[in-house]
């Protein structure tokens, strides 16, 4: 009974994951929130290094946070409606051909019901149960044969709200040193090391949902820190020395 559970379990958690990436918002997300890690910490990296006071530094970090937040919204509605309306015309397309072609349409399915082990006969008999129904035989087509799963389209505004929430937390985290009254060298090295801890949960975690190495994952996110981190150091630094 418990290990039926840890089964049903497990199934349910691996469902919801595979419903999220296929809806937009996990990808929306992971975006999201390393987008705005990055960006922020290598806005604010280069003004400061350009000799900006904490005013300024800041001004330009929520400017950055407010504009990145509505891009990376509006992209992302934007990517996933049309993910929406393109998987929506191949339905709409379904639906035709099984008017015109229906037999062929059937045979069709019957035989990729065939590549999971399932007798011909089998098949041809679980495909003539399920076509007294055109709704249930053109999403099973769909997610058989052509990979599209009709319920699970993608949401875009759970994708831009996500995307827009997630970025602006993601900002924060750097923008932290200069609000808690920080400045000059002490706010950078606090700003890097506050984004690179943020940096190696999330890269962790994306590691981890992916099946692949945490370690692998936290490293890789904490190396994009970094050199992102002495690019836009060096860039600010050179310009403020040219400025001044």
């Amino acid at each position: 009974m418990k290990k039926n559970k840890s089964q049903k379990k497990v199934s349910t958690v691996l469902a919801e994951r595979a419903i999220q990436v296929q809806r937009g918002g996990a990808r929306a997300a992971i975006l999201g929130v390393n987008d705005g890690l990055v960006s922020t910490l290598c806005l604010v990296i280069g003004v400061a290094a350009a000799g900006a006071d904490t005013g300024v530094v800041l001004t330009a970090g929520f400017a950055g946070l407010v504009a990145g937040a509505i891009s990376m919204a509006a992209g992302e509605w934007i990517s996933v409606q049309t993910q929406v309306e393109l998987f929506e015309g191949v339905l709409k397309d379904i639906r035709s051909e099984l008017k015109r072609n229906r037999d062929e349409l059937m045979g069709n399915l019957a035989h990729s019901l065939t590549k999971y082990g399932i007798t011909k006969k089998d098949a041809q008999n679980a495909v003539e149960d399920v076509s007294s129904d055109n709704a249930d035989l053109v999403n099973l087509y769909a997610s058989q044969v052509i990979g599209i799963n009709p319920d699970e389209l993608g949401s875009p505004w759970r994708a831009a709200i996500a995307s827009f929430a997630l970025f602006s937390g993601g900002s924060l985290i750097p923008l932290a040193a200069w609000l808690i009254g920080l400045h000059g060298m002490s706010a950078i090295v606090v700003a890097i090391a506050l984004t690179a801890l943020a940096g190696l949960f999330v890269g962790g975690y994306t590691a981890q949902s992916s099946g692949k190495s945490i370690v692998y994952g936290s490293l890789r996110q904490l190396l994009i820190i970094i050199f992102s981190s002495i690019v836009t150091y060096g860039i600010g630094t050179v310009i403020g020395g040219n400025l001044g």
